[in-house]
């Protein structure tokens, strides 16, 4: 199931996206408030837009853009709208999508597209480890998109490892969709209770909300303590709410391909300029055949490199690394330029640390400080010396940790209104 014209030449793939952007701007220009009124404002005629590199004339979209004003994206009326979803409000307030029901066989397509891409076929039995409710567009675009393929999906939702080994027993999965430290969970709780995790039938799990790999693909710390006790294959995906879209890896594993026909993609440095080849910037998306709440060059805040060299497996479009991190939790500590995905994978590498939270705060001078929630089982002064000289090896600082009760961390990590873990607490941007 790979589309032709993700097999196509590059010079084909950049006329095809031309022609869609076209369709796309008139779209917008007729049935969107917000952006008719961004062309109007800016004096932008859109018949001037012909090639991807003609964008640049268009004021990018930001977040914040998206809550002030999130009703005047919409440009369908109301009773075509089939499906309310929020983002997470990972950064900020959650902002309210809309979709129709040409955006919901959208959604599935790209799923689809997506599972295929990672291996999985009609004969596969996938279980879902997220949920499905709370207005999470994910979870309903991974049904969605097993439906579409023809897939078994045993729809779990989050956590409770014993309800899941119970449902993997008995339907026998062959891939998994979870976040990758849940699967940390699922491993011990086999061993607890003499579950042969290799026999089991999982093949593969689609891990989504924490990295897996190395800016070089290779697997970081948390992906090699999942695969050195169970041997099924590790898929990153990449997506979100305002993309409607997914980056999965495929069997290759060099990163998540991009699928021209549902979005263009740019890559933009702090002056909004395309970056170097090869060079992280903030992956910028317009999405194409969205119906409900179409977005132009919309600034997902996620820090990330391109790579552009065709894939042995016979794709043609352009590949997202990991993301480096979120642009908004970037930390400047004693001279040093960090993201959080650099502290959880050294984390990590420690067994004894059960659980833990990452806080950012301003100190009384203005600059950043930051402060590692840990539980842990084990003899702590030792474990803190050897996790503070592990930070000075790899990252060349030594930050703040404390140890804390696990249900004191868990109650951080899961808030309420919470649909996936909170690794990361910024209190940065709230005045404390």
């Amino acid at each position: 199931m790979i589309p032709e014209i993700e097999q196509a030449s590059a010079q084909d793939i950049k006329a095809f996206q031309e022609e869609k952007l076209k369709d796309l701007l008139r779209y917008l220009n007729t049935h969107s408030p917000y952006y008719r009124r961004v062309f109007k404002e800016q004096n932008i005629d859109i018949t001037s837009i012909h090639t991807l590199e003609d964008l640049i004339q268009i004021p990018t979209t930001t977040k914040d853009q998206l809550q002030q004003y999130n009703n005047d994206f919409l440009c369908v009326p109301k009773n075509k709208i089939i499906d309310y979803v929020t983002t997470s409000g990972t950064l900020g307030d959650p902002v309210t999508f809309a979709l129709t029901d040409n955006d919901l066989d959208r959604l599935a397509y790209n799923e689809a597209l997506s599972f295929a891409c990672s291996g999985v076929t009609e004969n596969d039995v996938m279980q879902l480890m997220t949920t499905i409710d709370r207005r999470f567009m994910a979870g309903l675009a991974y049904f969605l998109g097993a439906r579409k393929l023809g897939a078994g999906i045993i729809r779990v939702g989050a956590g409770i490892p014993e309800l899941q080994w119970d449902s993997i027993l008995k339907f026998k999965p062959t891939y998994l969709i979870a976040v990758p430290s849940f699967l940390l969970k699922l491993i011990e709780h086999a061993k607890q209770h003499d579950i042969d995790l290799n026999a089991s039938g999982v093949k593969g799990a689609i891990c989504i909300g924490e990295p897996l790999r190395n800016q070089d693909f290779s697997l970081n710390t948390l992906a090699e303590k999942i695969t050195s006790h169970w041997q099924i294959d590790l898929y990153s995906t990449y997506a979100s709410t305002e993309m409607n879209t997914a980056f999965n890896e495929c069997e290759k594993q060099q990163g998540g391909h991009h699928h021209p026909e549902l979005i263009i993609v740019e890559i933009l440095d702090e002056n909004n300029q395309p970056v170097s080849a090869h060079e992280v910037g903030e992956l910028t998306i317009t999405t194409l055949g969205v119906e409900g709440m179409p977005l132009l060059r919309f600034k997902t805040g996620d820090m990330v490199q391109a790579h552009t060299k065709a894939c042995d497996c016979g794709r043609n479009t352009l590949r997202l690394g990991p993301v480096v991190g979120r642009k908004k939790q970037m930390i400047k500590y004693k001279g040093t330029t960090l993201y959080p995905p650099a502290m959880d994978n050294i984390l990590n590498d420690f067994s004894e640390v059960d659980c833990y939270i990452i806080e950012i705060s301003s100190n009384s001078i203005g600059t950043d400080e930051i402060c590692i929630k840990i539980a842990t089982n084990s003899s702590t002064d030792t474990l803190l010396t050897r996790i503070k000289d592990h930070f000075r090896a790899k990252l060349r600082v030594s930050p703040r940790i404390e140890i804390h009760d696990k249900k004191d961390i868990q109650k951080l990590q899961f808030p309420i209104m919470s649909r996936k873990p909170v690794m990361v607490i910024d209190n940065r941007h709230n005045g404390t």
